[in-house]
């Protein structure tokens, strides 16, 4: 398999930290502010290598970190230290050392995002075909023709009715606007898809229904997925690796089976009972 993305000791601190911060932050200080600077520690030392076609779990409750990891990658935040490297036709990118300009390319061409908020990844005063129309005018696809038959084609693959794409988001369900969100994220047909907790709040037969659908189009079209949740049946459902994160620091990594299965650290036991 071929390499995607890798983040090497990734870390996020907010406030004015200093070289101690983390040292006395984490899960063995039960929490991740530092009392003497009153920074926070979001995340602290995370480093994983994801593979074409391989989904990626993060767990771990609210204030754990997964969703800042998220926002760095996506580069909706910056990290404070750190590297993420994209793989690009055989070029390893530092991410961390790219312009504004570059970071926009990168993010518009080769990365899409999915918000647990559909407010965050849509404009509900564009209509559905329009939110995809953005994205590809965005990659300089001017053909107005082309772009709205691209808009149709993607709508239909997540199984949004065409009749329906001239519709403004406001007027569709929560599952729905999901739907239109993964719809905009896959418009440029990036390599690696970031979800963040895609399905909280929505009905059960909608979240296995979105669910169903993202491992359908990860076998279709081989992107290479992070699915940041607290969840575990949608880290069941999806990955096949996962991280478990506590107070800003990985706790348990490996195969998303045998944590689920057999858990080693006293946390994810924790969540994994909780979840019976």
């Amino acid at each position: 398999m071929t390499t995607v993305l890798e983040v090497r000791g990734l870390s996020r601190i907010y406030g004015a930290g200093n070289a101690g911060s983390v040292s006395r932050t984490g899960p063995q200080f039960g929490t991740n502010m530092d009392h003497e600077t009153n920074a926070v520690v979001a995340c602290a030392e995370v480093s994983f290598t994801l593979a074409t076609g391989e989904i990626l779990g993060i767990m771990g409750e609210s204030g754990s970190g997964k969703s800042t990891v998220i926002r760095c990658l996506g580069f909706d935040d910056a990290p404070s230290s750190g590297s993420i490297y994209f793989h690009h036709h055989g070029a390893r990118i530092d991410c961390t050392s790219l312009t504004d300009a570059e970071r926009r390319w990168l993010k518009i061409h080769r990365i899409g995002t999915v918000y647990q908020n559909p407010h965050l990844g849509l404009n509900f005063s564009y209509s559905a075909g329009g939110n995809i129309a953005e994205r590809l005018l965005y990659a300089s696809r001017p053909n107005y023709g082309a772009i709205r038959a691209r808009a149709r084609e993607l709508l239909s693959r997540t199984e949004v009715p065409a009749k329906r794409m001239d519709e403004k988001p406001s007027n569709f369900s929560g599952g729905m606007q999901q739907r239109v969100q993964i719809s905009k994220a896959l418009a440029n047909d990036p390599p690696l898809l970031l979800l963040d907790e895609v399905t909280t709040g929505l009905d059960v037969s909608v979240q296995a229904a979105i669910l169903d659908l993202i491992l359908e189009l990860q076998r279709e079209s081989g992107v290479a997925m992070v699915a940041v949740t607290h969840d575990l049946g949608v880290i069941r459902h999806l990955a096949s690796r996962t991280l478990v994160m506590q107070h800003g620091r990985v706790v348990e990594a490996g195969l998303t089976d045998q944590i689920l299965e057999d858990p080693q650290h006293p946390y994810t036991q924790r969540l994994v009972a909780s979840a019976l």
